[in-house]
């Protein structure tokens, strides 16, 4: 990937971000809110993919594979509590 490539990626990822905090804010129920608060872990991920990429280090993708993995998890306590079962 070039330069230009990365840099409208990043703008892409910003521009969700921004979306991903208003519905943050704005969510009228609690899964909104997890939903939000999942879909801002993929774009961390996302933005960390990009840094590894521009960076040409691998520590980046490798921390941004455990951020994935522990999201999931983060979601799945989340989901459990509410319906009571934990």
């Amino acid at each position: 990937m070039n330069m230009v490539e990365l840099l409208g990626a990043g703008i892409f990822l910003a521009v969700l971000a921004l979306l991903n905090m208003i519905r943050l804010a704005k969510g009228p129920t609690a899964a909104d809110r997890i939903l939000a608060g999942d879909s801002a872990d993929t774009l961390i991920c996302c933005a960390m993919i990009l840094f590894s990429l521009y960076s040409g280090r691998g520590i980046y993708l490798d921390i941004a594979i455990i951020s994935a993995m522990l999201g999931i998890v983060d979601t799945m306590l989340v989901g459990r509590y509410m319906e009571g079962r934990l």
